[in-house]
Order: C-alpha cells, then sequence, then structure tokens
C-alpha cells in the first residue's frame, strides 16, 4: 500500500512540474530556456550598461589600446534574455563609428554570471543586417 501511494505522489508531482514549466504568459507559451523580450529597454540601466560594455570590448579587441576609437557607445535598441549557465543578452545596439561620425547597428551576445563579481563575457558583436541603412552600409569596414 506505501508503494502505491508513493507512486501516486511521484506522479502528481511530476504532472505539477510540467504544468508549471507549460503555463501561458501574456498569451505566449513559456519554453524552458528559451528568449524572452525585456520591456523597456531604453529606460534599463542594467541592459544599457550591458550595451556600453560590449562596444567597449569590441573597442579594446580591435584597437588592442584600452577601447579608444572604433565606436561610441549610442545606446541599446532592443533586448532579450536566455537563462543558461548564468543569463545570456541578445542585444540591439546602437553605436556611431568614431572616424565617420555615422551610426551603425550591431548585434551583440553576452553571457552574466550574477553569482559571480565583475562576471561579463562578449560572445558576439557583429554589423546588424535587420537594423542597416542602405547609405550607411559603404562605411563598414570591420
Amino acid at each position: 500500500m506505501a508503494a502505491k501511494t508513493r507512486v501516486i505522489y511521484l506522479w502528481a508531482v511530476v504532472m505539477a512540474a510540467a504544468m508549471v514549466c507549460s503555463t501561458q504568459v501574456e498569451g505566449r507559451g513559456v519554453v524552458v530556456g528559451g528568449r524572452t523580450e525585456i520591456e523597456g529597454v531604453k529606460g534599463n540601466q542594467e541592459v544599457q550598461e550591458l550595451g556600453r560594455y560590449c562596444v567597449d570590448e569590441y573597442n579594446i579587441n580591435i584597437n588592442g589600446n584600452g577601447g579608444d576609437g572604433g565606436l561610441r557607445f549610442s545606446e541599446v535598441l532592443a533586448a532579450e534574455r536566455q537563462v543558461v549557465a548564468g543569463i545570456k543578452y541578445y542585444l540591439k545596439i546602437s553605436a556611431v563609428a568614431v572616424s565617420t561620425g555615422v551610426p551603425h547597428t550591431f548585434d551583440a551576445q553576452v553571457v552574466v554570471k550574477p553569482w559571480l563579481q565583475n562576471s561579463k563575457h562578449l560572445l558576439s558583436f557583429a554589423p546588424s543586417s535587420s537594423y542597416l541603412l542602405p547609405a550607411a552600409t559603404k562605411y563598414l569596414s570591420f
């Protein structure tokens, strides 16, 4: 009898966990580990600082001189987050080419591990194809 009770209890726990993982949020199904849009990014200080970090890291990687030159951060235009081994952010960043003054839009991916102090790692930073202005594409020399 006790074994049967344990099986029923285990089944109930599994079903409850399945229901929690498949609940609807604002009319959309939640996918565990899926990407979610971050609302109000222009007023979100944390997201804006991550965008600035991405541009600074890009400048350091291309110039090797402490991040001077290259690009000047403007703002994060859009952002998504995904829970992985930390939090992975997908950012759409506006930045100005210092040499020409021409604004460009970039896609960046950065992972933050909140339990570790100063743990940010830029995974990718590239010109965004979805926001390029046709006249500005000739200036991309990255």
